[in-house]
């Protein structure tokens, strides 16, 4: 009976185990060829695109060089030395050679111009400029391009400017061929439309088929041309293809006038992807025809190894199955683990629960008698407050920045802080750490016997190496605030309140400081008298620019707050930021441009640091000291173009003068002469004098006036002063510099 019960279970893992990798294998094959389908058409669809993007990219660069030899042709129509050549039956030497440099400069500036010929049906010449091959002036009989005059034959056959492609050779010994793309342009306006002139331009088909050619690598596709004649065309030689019956079918009832597309055929006794394009503007399409096998390499590899994969599980799994069938056991790893992930999820919860019952206890919203004792036990916290204890506050340096920099790491980086804290602490004490959801976490320090006790120094020891191991480790400084020792549990929230406060001297002891809270909360005995004339000191130095003096008797004034508690601080600086407040006021009301931004009063919440706060007010003062530089500029500058207008307008008053001037302004005429000078390295006399000069240079020009007329419509008291004045400015007299101008 035994024995049947095992022969049954192991048949029953057997079959089990057997079905499983049946499945999975089954799974394998039904993906895998429902992948390849999918990437198939996936790799086809993105291999079109590809090749419409290239061969729509050659189509728009083929019209532009259309419209690039139209525009050279009718420009050659247009140079009158070719125009010689065009009409002319017996064109001079000097005709020819004038015409053939121009062509030559023509062939140069554009590189990718293969060559120009210039055709006169009348005297039977052709003129050659050609990068390569014949060049010069030839009969239609010495033409080494034969085909070019069959072209101009048959003329009515091709389309004015649609380009023709083609090849020719070169008479050089290797007979090189050259293929180009050819743009007619002729005049062919008689009864019996013969050609009178033509002008054939070929551009290199190297520098259109750049992206062709490039493609055309081996094992990948290749581009051909569908031009506006029927022909299938090689896409690099631009020689003509050669199509089977079944190719010829496909092109002329799938691509031929046919909207983008690609479809599969065969193409050279091969399965091939032909993707083409929409005509263009000249009727022609690009067709690349790629390999299929080359589309599906990578997804024929994938298909294989997947197929072999899942043939190797197959093997592998039967003799598994038939291995383990034998041995199964229950998947006890599998119960273990998930017993300890539930585990872990209920201790994560603990904690939260714990952390927030131990912040409610510090902030007062909860006290220890209203917490039912299982309810502590049950948390874990085996803190007792009825016996000796101290309050730790451990305050983040430059909070703002870290939150900003490590926001999302915040949370890890103060359970770190906590467990620093714990095990440097928690060899010698009893250790309770809290995150106060702010800059700080509470350190609870109680003894671990009643005969031990809280010993000041041992503690601040404890603390400067809490401070070094983060900063060290996690690159933070803390300031640290230790409160006195109780054994009263309902002082907790007030001892937490009293390093709080105690904290705030941070801003006169700087980062990373140890605070003794009971040696600030004695500072509440010190009585405290504001500095009046301090202050009136420090606004008579703002108001009057003296910047260095207002800087020293603000930190004069806030640093003797060190001494003081917290709050007459924050009432000071209240006082001194309105007494400042007035000063920007005034100047913002009396400042003829916006001074919002530079002029934003600092706010002591912001600063940690006496150094920050001081330079934040320092910077201030700066603005100020500017804006009233600026504003005793200006008014310099509104006097200077005041004189200067009072100049120009009465320059032809002969009394005009530095007094007179000085009058009108209501000033000394000594302040006026002295700061004109400062400002324009002039006097004002000079400028008097060089305004006069210019009106008389400009009459003795422009008028017939004497020089007596001149001197008195211009401010001189005689025509002898003039004289003097003008002979010593230009080493002329009046008359001469008229009759050097005039004959000028």
């Amino acid at each position: 009976m035994k024995n049947n019960d095992l022969r049954r279970k192991r048949l029953l893992y057997g079959k089990l185990l057997t079905t499983i990798t049946l499945c999975i294998s089954l799974t394998l094959l039904i993906s895998t060829f429902v992948y390849y389908t999918y990437y198939i058409g996936v790799e086809k669809t993105q291999t079109f695109r590809s090749d419409l993007r290239d061969l729509t990219q050659t189509g728009k660069k083929v019209v532009n060089m259309a419209e690039v030899a139209q525009t050279l042709s009718f420009q050659l129509y247009r140079t009158s030395t070719i125009s010689h050549l065009l009409f002319y039956n017996k064109p001079s030497i000097y005709e020819v050679t004038a015409a053939m440099s121009d062509l030559g400069n023509y062939l140069n500036s554009m590189p990718y111009i293969e060559s120009i010929y210039v055709y006169n049906p009348n005297n039977d010449t052709v003129y050659i400029s050609a990068a390569q091959g014949q060049n010069g002036v030839f009969t239609t009989r010495e033409l080494v391009d034969t085909e070019i005059i069959q072209m101009l034959n048959h003329y009515q056959d091709y389309k004015t400017f649609t380009p023709i492609p083609r090849t020719y050779s070169i008479d050089e010994p290797e007979k090189k061929t050259i293929s180009v793309y050819t743009y007619l342009c002729y005049d062919a306006i008689n009864w019996d439309r013969s050609i009178n002139s033509a002008v054939i331009v070929n551009i290199s088909a190297a520098w259109i088929n750049k992206e062709l050619a490039s493609g055309n690598t081996p094992g990948s596709g290749s581009t051909y041309i569908l031009d506006d004649q029927g022909r299938f065309l090689s896409g690099n030689k631009l020689t003509l293809e050669k199509l089977s019956g079944d190719e010829n079918s496909w092109l002329e009832h799938q691509v031929k006038a046919r909207s983008a597309g690609y479809f599969t055929a065969p193409f050279r006794g091969n399965k091939s992807l032909v993707s083409y394009t929409s005509p263009d503007s000249l009727g022609w399409q690009y067709v690349r025809i790629t390999p299929y096998e080359v589309i599906t390499e990578q997804t024929n590899h994938i298909r294989n190894t997947t197929l072999l994969i899942s043939l190797i599980i197959l093997l592998f799994g039967l003799v598994i199955s038939r291995v383990l069938s034998k041995r199964l056991y229950l998947p006890i790893d599998s119960i273990v683990s998930r017993m300890n992930t539930l585990e872990a999820d209920k201790r994560n919860s603990m904690f939260t629960i714990r952390q927030n019952s131990l912040r409610n206890l510090v902030l007062g919203i909860k006290s220890l008698h209203n917490s039912r004792q299982n309810d502590v036990q049950q948390l874990g916290i085996s803190f007792n407050l009825n016996e000796g204890y101290r309050l730790v506050l451990l305050r983040i340096d430059e909070y703002e920045a870290l939150r900003k920099e490590r926001g999302s790491y915040l949370l890890p980086y103060k359970f770190a802080i906590m467990n620093i804290a714990s095990e440097i602490c928690g060899q010698t004490y009893q250790v309770e750490t809290v995150d106060m959801n702010d800059d700080s976490v509470v350190m609870l320090l109680s003894s671990m016997t009643s005969t031990e006790h809280l010993d000041t120094e041992l503690i601040e020891v404890l603390l400067r190496q809490i401070r070094v191991a983060c900063c060290d480790y996690l690159k933070i400084g803390l300031s640290l605030v230790y409160s006195p020792i109780s054994d009263n549990p309902d002082v907790l929230n007030r001892l937490y309140s009293q390093a709080r406060e105690a904290s705030k001297h941070r801003l006169f002891y700087g980062h990373g400081s140890l605070i003794n809270a009971e040696r600030i909360s004695e500072l509440q005995n010190n009585l405290y008298s504001y500095p009046a004339d301090s202050e009136k000191k420090l606004v008579d130095a703002l108001t009057s620019g003296r910047t260095d003096e207002a800087r020293s008797h603000f930190s004069e004034m806030v640093r003797e707050m060190e001494q003081y508690p917290y709050h007459v601080l924050e009432l000071t600086v209240s006082r001194v930021t309105l007494t400042i407040k007035r000063i920007v006021d005034n100047i913002k009301k009396l400042s003829p441009t916006s001074t919002e931004g530079m002029m934003v009063m600092p706010s002591l919440e912001h600063y940690e640091t006496i150094e920050e706060f001081e330079a934040a007010f320092y910077q201030l003062f700066e603005h100020i000291q500017e804006f009233q530089a600026d504003k005793r500029s200006s008014k310099q500058s509104d006097l200077i173009r005041q004189i200067n207008q009072t100049i120009q307008q009465s320059y032809t008053d002969p009394c005009l003068s530095l007094n007179q001037i000085a009058d009108e302004l209501n000033m000394s005429p000594i302040y006026v002469s002295r700061l004109y000078k400062q400002q324009t390295l002039t006097t004002i006399v000079d400028v008097i004098m060089e305004v006069r000069m210019k009106e008389v240079c400009r009459l003795l020009v422009e008028s017939d006036l004497s020089v007596s007329d001149i001197a008195e419509v211009t401010g001189f008291t005689s025509s002898s002063y003039l004289h003097r004045m003008f002979k010593r400015n230009f080493s002329l007299t009046p008359i001469e510099f008229r009759r050097t101008k005039n004959s000028s």
